[in-house]
């Protein structure tokens, strides 16, 4: 059962959560709608790592920030584009006014697409 998946680490600031939920649940509607298979939207809450490069760091978060962790699945990276080029058409992702609302700096933004490796 081949899957492929889109993983983003995001640093947000703390104060933006709420605005953040609002535009993760429009995302989520839209990805699932165009076929995507899963979607997960998750921000930090034990972060504090006793060894190797904890997301903090790596996101190089700055006080009254926090990080959101988050990954779609799909059938496969062919599926994956196909999505995504539907979804990037959507009037509802294109709204100005989301736009420049933004809750977080996207080019902070850590994104890239993964082969599944191991699934249980």
């Amino acid at each position: 059962m081949a899957r492929y998946v889109d993983g983003f680490v995001i640093p947000m600031p703390k104060k933006n959560l709420a605005a953040y939920r609002r535009m993760a649940k429009l995302g989520a509607r839209i990805w699932m709608e165009y076929g995507a298979l899963e979607y997960y939207e998750c921000v930090g809450e034990d972060l504090k790592v006793p060894w190797g490069m904890g997301f903090p760091r790596l996101a190089r978060l700055k006080p009254g920030e926090t990080v959101i962790f988050s990954w779609i699945v799909y059938k496969s990276r062919a599926q994956r584009d196909k999505i995504n080029a539907q979804v990037m058409k959507d009037p509802r992702m294109n709204n100005p006014q989301m736009q420049k609302n933004m809750p977080f700096d996207m080019k902070r933004m850590v994104y890239g697409g993964f082969n599944v490796l191991v699934q249980a």
